[in-house]
């Protein structure tokens, strides 16, 4: 009976789950659609950094404003959307522990924006110069729409949810999952992982990788440092 029990259990997660998810999906759409009365202001704002963009195909600059769009969305969505996961992970702690939301739903919001700041007014102007500056008189750049939008809106949202690190850390800190000194004695793993994760996610390019990289490194002794400070024995 315990195991019935169990399995209602997984079964009521995994509903919550896709109830959490149609409304993320449904929020993402509607910001989406006020994001596209704005397009032609944000487009003439993201391309100040190359000048001007060109598209090889008849379909690249349709590809390239739905991918904006999209992107759009996701950002202007963003309340809902952390608002959302917070709630499902709710869901599955125990009542004392609800009340730690309270701060760490807020901080998750804070610190995406940070991450996008700081991508798209350090990473990518940074980025930017030193692929372009491998261009000469016989070798001209000639950079598409849709690759531009595609590695401005990627750039920004790894930034945004590796910002985001820190705050798990001290998460799974406070719930009791791990310790620092757990987090403290994984770290060379974590640093393998994190170099991973930064070729996977960022363009073929070294300098890219490594400012993704060194940041979330950095990111994870902030976090060790702050789970300290929330940890209880």
């Amino acid at each position: 009976m315990k195991k019935k029990d169990n399995e209602l259990g997984f079964v009521g997660h995994l509903d919550e789950l896709r109830g959490r998810l149609v409304k993320i999906v449904i929020a993402v759409i509607i910001a989406a659609c006020i994001f596209y009365a704005f397009i032609d202001s944000v487009f003439i704002a993201i391309i100040q950094p190359v000048g001007k963009l060109v598209f090889t195909s008849p379909a690249d600059a349709f590809i390239a404003r739905l991918t904006l769009t999209i992107f759009g969305g996701l950002f202007l969505a963003l309340p809902v959307t952390l608002y959302q996961i917070w709630q499902f992970v709710a869901a599955g702690l125990r009542k004392e522990e609800r009340r730690y939301i309270i701060f760490f739903a807020p901080f998750s919001f804070f610190l995406f924006l940070m991450g996008g700041l700081f991508a798209y007014y350090i990473t990518v102007p940074v980025a930017l110069r030193f692929l372009l500056s491998f261009s000469s008189d016989v070798i001209v750049p000639m950079i598409t729409i849709k690759n531009y939008i595609s590695f401005l809106g990627t750039l920004i949202l790894a930034f945004g949810v590796v910002f985001e690190l820190p705050l798990v850390l001290m998460f799974l800190t406070k719930i009791g999952i791990a310790t620092p000194d757990f987090f403290a004695n994984k770290r060379r793993y974590a640093i393998v992982l994190i170099l991973i994760v930064s070729a996977i996610i960022t363009p073929p390019d070294v300098i890219t990788q490594l400012m993704l990289s060194g940041p979330l490194i950095v990111l994870y002794e902030i976090g060790i440092i702050a789970s300290r400070f929330t940890y209880r024995k």
